[in-house]
């Protein structure tokens, strides 16, 4: 069997500023810190660091009176860090810095008066951030068939903004569907969706057209590991989305002789590493990558950490 890794894969520059937010906190106040939500949306790095000292809490009454407190990289509402202050906690904020940058562009188009459309997944943390962020009148679509249910004047000025981790040709139609309706519209195109999700996106197009299968290595509540097997089975290829090498099933290969595998923004190579020798249980493989794009992107840390 051939197993053809996608390039890029795995972690992004905000996957990797946020992790090491929380372990150069470690460092510096020592154990324990208390992170709100899941830090990223994978369970094998959120237990590694929990056995480094961290605590993961959904709520902040869990967090005690002063202690380090981080945010997740997927952003809070306002509230949330009003109520941080309110209890005097020492915080730390990783949100990924371009979803801060959506955040502002919100707010800029409600500062010229402008109603804000929001294009993402109800219910995900980065979405509940966002609209929390926002002061000003925001309505949250998810596809482009909600564009006809919006509640707004067809000639009020309007502009929309996205979820970082979206399919790039849904958020396309969507935009397209938003641009239809209303007469005076501005926004920045695919640009919110970061280039991370899309660079994946476009490593998983190509590996489509080479493989029999695609695995995805993510987890089950990671929005860009979803959008990844998505657009594998668009593209006509049996896809599925695993945590590890222990999820995948002998029905899955039958017939199959080249495996495509890919991983999620917010998957480690390791967890990588144990799905290919998952893989190599069922008989000898062949192991190869694409020569996609090499990525360099680097976000800096808090000011706080720098020397940590």
């Amino acid at each position: 069997m051939k197993v053809i890794l996608a390039q890029p894969r795995g972690f992004c520059a905000g996957v990797v500023r946020a992790i090491e937010i929380v372990e150069r906190a470690l460092e510096r106040y020592g154990a324990p810190v208390y992170v709100r939500h899941e830090i990223v949306h994978n369970r094998h790095v959120v237990q590694s660091l929990e056995a480094k000292g961290a605590r993961f809490v959904e709520s902040l009454s869990e967090v005690p009176a002063g202690a380090v407190t981080i945010f997740s990289a997927h952003g809070v509402s306002r509230a949330v860090e009003v109520d941080a202050e309110r209890r005097g906690l020492s915080v730390l904020d990783a949100v990924c810095p371009l979803v801060a940058k959506v955040h502002h562009e919100g707010q800029r188009y409600l500062d010229q008066g402008r109603v804000v459309i929001l294009i993402g997944h109800a219910g995900h943390p980065e979405i509940e951030g966002t609209m929390g962020q926002l002061r000003g009148e925001v309505h949250l679509i998810q596809s482009k068939e909600d564009v006809e249910t919006l509640d707004i004047p067809l000639d009020a000025p309007v502009a929309y903004i996205t979820q970082t981790t979206l399919s790039v040709d849904d958020t396309r139609a969507t935009i397209e569907a938003v641009k239809r309706r209303f007469k005076d519209v501005i926004g920045p195109e695919t640009r919110d969706i970061c280039y991370a999700t899309q660079n994946r996106q476009t490593a998983v197009r190509e590996l489509a057209t080479m493989v029999d299968v695609i695995l995805v290595v993510g987890a089950k509540n990671s929005s860009n590991s979803n959008r990844l097997r998505e657009i594998g089975e668009e593209s006509g290829v049996p896809s599925y989305l695993v945590a590890d090498g222990g999820e995948l099933e002998d029905g899955w290969f039958e017939g199959k002789t080249t495996v495509g595998l890919t991983a999620g923004a917010s998957a480690p190579e390791v967890l990588v590493d144990d799905v290919v020798a998952a893989l190599a249980r069922f008989g000898p493989i062949e192991v190869s990558a694409l020569s996609g794009m090499e990525e360099k992107v680097y976000f800096r840390l808090p000011r706080e950490l720098v020397d940590a």
